[in-house]
């Protein structure tokens, strides 16, 4: 499988899984993006991951944790 910007959830749930003890309410669009293009499955541009998208992903975030 693999992961582009707009898997949204599922970017989500593997965060979720790998970063347990991070509360994703206080994560910072730097770190999120860094940790994004670190997911194996992760292969797409990284420049675009945006703004947009990242609120996406810390929302789907949240709502997984």
């Amino acid at each position: 499988m693999t992961l582009k910007w707009t898997d949204v959830q599922e970017i989500a749930i593997q965060l979720a899984e790998r970063k347990p003890e991070v509360d994703p309410r206080y994560v910072n669009f730097v770190d999120l993006h860094r940790w994004v293009l670190e997911l194996p499955e992760f292969s797409d541009d990284p420049q675009r991951g945006g703004e947009k998208v990242l609120e996406a992903i810390q929302a789907a975030w949240i709502e997984e944790a």
